[in-house]
């Protein structure tokens, strides 16, 4: 039964497959093309469905592995799945749902934070600069601020284009939610200038540190 649920979710996917809409996500990496708001109405009429979920991730393909992330059940994973998922996960999409929709929620955040943020391969590093940010943001005890600072100075200016980013959203977060080590924060990013021209829709918030700080506080300050 399962196998004929996994063959009727495919071919469900199929069918909603957008020739455009993969033109578009092929440009940032990701090789599907199923809008993501359809992918979201087949993840809420299916519910949870923990083994569905896995064998979907199984397929290897794309947008079965993001309605797999939808429907899965994020405590269930042991560390080692999760390890392993990440070092698979291939497309940015994939990567940044699977962090944020899953390990973030899982038992085992915070010792994949540590053992993800020291790995030498930069993509899995960046999943751990992103549980490391989400930390900074609401959890910030016990972090050695100062020190992921130092690291950034150092290293963001030539980090891969993934690692990069990440690091990038930790200085602003760091310069954000912490108004002792704003002013280094912005200095650091002034000196470094990652992504200041970075092409930025309109009404949107430039990912430039000093820009999406600023913007951030300014808004803190308007509540």
């Amino acid at each position: 039964m399962a196998e004929t649920t996994v063959a009727e979710v495919m071919a469900e996917l199929a069918a909603l497959e957008d020739p455009k809409v993969r033109q578009v996500n092929e440009k940032h990496g990701d090789d599907h093309g199923v809008n993501l708001g359809n992918l979201r109405e087949v993840a809420k009429r299916l519910k949870t469905q923990q083994e569905l979920a896995r064998r979907l991730w199984d397929t290897g393909d794309t947008a079965a592995r993001l309605l797999a992330l939808l429907i899965c059940r994020p405590k269930a994973f042991e560390r080692a799945d999760l390890d392993a998922m990440l070092r698979d996960a291939r497309t940015p999409k994939v990567h940044d749902w699977l962090v944020n929709y899953v390990v973030k929620k899982n038992p085992n955040a915070e010792v994949l934070r540590i053992a993800w943020f020291a790995d030498p391969d930069p993509v899995v590093a960046s999943a751990g600069w992103a549980l490391t940010t989400e930390r900074v943001a609401k959890k910030p005890e016990g972090l050695d601020l100062g020190g992921l600072l130092d690291t950034i100075e150092a290293e963001m200016k030539d980090a891969p284009d993934r690692l990069q980013w990440a690091m990038n959203h930790c200085l602003a977060q760091i310069g954000i939610e912490h108004p002792e080590l704003r002013a280094r924060a912005l200095d650091i990013g002034e000196r470094l200038e990652v992504l200041k021209d970075y092409p930025t829709p309109p009404n949107c918030t430039s990912p430039f540190a000093p820009i999406w700080i600023t913007e951030m506080v300014r808004r803190q300050q308007d509540r």
